[in-house]
């Protein structure tokens, strides 16, 4: 849908703006916005279980060679993943800037339908924890629907499960949520954070001299950037697995050197870093603004080097392999096996909410500023 949305035209082939679309046009985008959303939080909460899941010890004891294992997974997936960003950052964002939508669209699309072939290929060997309570899908759906419209339904497990007559297991999940929601609140902070790369960090950039070199006509784009946060994770990813993760394990005794919480807190720490950065980069940005007399003139490209921005993408990038990789790890482990994808469903709406978060920050402070007659570029 967005291959196709991007082929739509307005009547003014340039400088066309949002408002020169029709209705129609601009509902059929929403509409394709929200449903990659709807997919990506179907997807990667299952997916990422699904992997670890292979990992997962043989009995009901806890094997210490496998939790060691499921623990590097984590730190591989987030590896593939800050691959993909990479390639995503750097790749599709210059094609899309300078070929043109449609044909970044299209390569995603078609990268979609190889992954999906292959994970088809791959069904028969996975290996997959049975539902809490043994309870399918379907079954579980049916019940609720019962249960909403009062329908008369023979009492089975399924109804019990949901209507909470297991006091033991029931209790159990109950004392989970109330267990994990202090962090899941605390970790919004983080995530708001980390998003401010994808906001705050992007508009910085736009107004800063993006040349590459001397004389070349090369602009690197904004979100382009972001390609500096994937490369420190991909290069951060496999020290930390393989050689600091070895040397913590001697000193603490522990399977994956730290303990998830640990993890967590030294990425919640190097967040705070990476804004001290980002708010001296900002000082610096707004001081060149007022000796180039550019303050009230956005549209214009401040006489300041891209390269200021590294650092902060940098820290950032640290922040995310130690915070949002421990996480993830955290909150797959403090589940019923049963509800492993809930687990990580949980951790992944943490940077959902956060970006909303995120959001709301940059407009107040837009709002404030502006309203005191300092304008943010």
């Amino acid at each position: 849908m967005l291959t196709v949305s991007s082929t739509l035209r307005a009547p003014q082939p340039q400088e066309a703006e949002a408002s020169s679309l029709s209705f129609p046009q601009l509902a059929f985008f929403y509409v394709a916005l929200y449903l990659l959303a709807v997919a990506r939080a179907f997807h990667r909460p299952c997916v990422e279980a699904l992997g670890a899941d292979q990992f997962a010890p043989a009995s009901d004891g806890e094997d210490p060679s496998s939790l060691a294992s499921r623990s590097s997974y984590f730190n591989w997936l987030q590896f593939s993943l800050s691959c993909a960003y990479c390639i995503a950052t750097a790749g599709l964002s210059y094609v899309e800037d300078n070929v043109g939508w449609t044909i970044g669209f299209g390569a995603c699309w078609a990268v979609s339908v190889l992954y999906l072939a292959l994970f088809l290929l791959g069904t028969p060997t996975y290996r997959a924890e049975r539902p809490l309570h043994d309870i399918r899908f379907a079954e579980t759906v049916q019940a609720w629907t019962a249960k909403v419209f009062r329908r008369p339904k023979n009492v089975d497990d399924t109804e019990r499960f949901l209507s909470g007559d297991e006091p033991d297991e029931d209790g159990k999940i109950k004392g989970l949520v109330v267990k994990l929601l202090p962090v899941w609140v605390m970790s919004l902070v983080f995530a708001a954070i980390t998003a401010q790369v994808t906001t705050l960090f992007t508009k910085q950039s736009s107004t800063l001299d993006r040349r590459l070199g001397m004389g070349t006509g090369l602009i690197v784009p904004p979100a382009a950037l972001q390609f500096f946060l994937g490369v420190t994770m991909v290069i951060l990813l496999p020290v930390y697995d393989r050689v600091f993760v070895p040397l913590m394990r001697r000193v603490t005794g522990h399977h994956a050197g730290l303990t998830t919480l640990q993890r967590i807190g030294a990425g919640m720490a190097t967040s705070g870093v990476a804004m001290v950065v980002a708010a001296l980069v900002e000082a610096r940005r707004l001081s060149v603004a007022r000796e180039a007399g550019l303050v009230d003139r956005p549209d214009v490209v401040l006489p300041m080097s891209l390269w200021w921005m590294l650092p902060q993408y940098v820290v950032v990038g640290v922040a995310l392999v130690l915070g949002n990789t421990g996480l993830l790890e955290f909150f797959y482990d403090q589940v019923p096996n049963g509800l492993r994808s809930v687990g990580v469903a949980l951790c992944t709406s943490i940077f959902g909410v956060g970006s909303y978060a995120s959001g709301m920050l940059v407009s107040a402070t837009d709002w404030a500023t502006r309203s005191t007659g300092s304008l943010v570029l």
